[in-house]
């Protein structure tokens, strides 16, 4: 047998044999995608059975009870909120991190551990400490009225501003540690290679170091406005009942109503929301932003 007729042969078999490695590896790796796949796909479906099944069989009355007003003021306050406390935690996040990327080793370490430290104090301590501080008597209007800042008290708590307020303190650190990271790893030659090129500190720093800090601007805006969308502790405490989250719409359909099924409408139809805004993001600045990953 001449070469020319071997090496297609030879081919063939290279891509079987890499086909069978494929799906050995597959195999292997079957029963964790099951596993996982049934723990997110199960509880989902099963949200969706009980929002379109009642005890008169399929009903669509679950969802169309949210064209009532009070379910669409909560919905809209939920966005608001979980979009406000992001665009907070990208101007304070960013400086924070892009210091700490800058710093030696030892202030960096200082720094993050600062921004770690609430992580080691639970989350309904964090918020009843800011009640204290932002109550009418509570430390800051103490202190402004003292120094002459302010006639009168305000108005910090139990209302939005004290709730946005609560959620940035408890969401910082969630946008801070990816970017952080992200910016750890960016190579501090390509600066230095801008201005050789003649390109001014403002120039480099908008054209080379941001567009290079997309993926962990991304990862972090994603777990903020994510895990802001479900937020009910903070709200419910620093909100005092004033500002109604869609979880909190979720929690009295069921302690309240027992009603299953207006609940797991509520749950249904916030999630669509948040893959569709997801979904909307990713499009917007690319997949690899969206994920974190480069």
């Amino acid at each position: 047998m001449s070469a020319a007729e071997a090496e297609p042969r030879n081919k063939r078999a290279l891509e079987r044999q890499a086909r069978k490695e494929q799906a050995g590896l597959l195999s292997l790796s079957l029963p964790a995608f099951i596993l996982v796949g049934s723990l997110v796909l199960v509880p989902i479906a099963w949200l969706f059975w009980l929002s379109i099944y009642g005890n008169d069989g399929f009903t669509l009355q679950n969802y169309t009870r949210m064209l009532h007003p009070s379910y669409r003021l909560t919905l809209i306050t939920t966005f608001e909120l979980a979009f406000l406390v992001t665009g907070i935690c990208i101007l304070l996040g960013y400086p924070l991190a892009y210091i700490g990327a800058q710093l030696g080793p030892r202030m960096a370490s200082l720094l993050m551990l600062c921004v770690l430290f609430p992580f080691w104090t639970s989350l309904l301590v964090r918020t009843y400490a800011w009640l204290v501080l932002l109550q009418r008597r509570g430390v800051i209007n103490t202190w402004l009225m003292e120094w002459g800042v302010i006639d009168a008290p305000l108005k910090l708590v139990h209302n939005f501003t004290g709730t946005a307020i609560g959620m940035v303190h408890i969401m910082l650190p969630f946008l801070v540690l990816p970017l952080y990271a992200n910016m750890k790893a960016i190579d501090t030659g390509l600066m230095k290679a801008a201005s050789n090129l003649g390109a001014s500190p403002t120039r480099a720093f908008w054209q080379i170091y941001v567009p290079l800090t997309y993926s962990g601007l991304g990862a972090g805006v994603i777990l903020v406005f994510v895990l802001s969308l479900g937020f009910y502790v903070t709200p419910a405490l620093l909100g005092g009942g004033r500002v109604m989250m869609w979880a909190m719409q979720i929690e009295r359909s069921m302690a309240v109503y027992a009603d299953w099924g207006a609940a797991s409408a509520l749950g249904v139809v916030l999630l669509v929301m948040t893959l569709s805004i997801l979904w909307a993001f990713a499009k917007l600045t690319g997949a690899s932003a969206a994920t974190g990953a480069k």
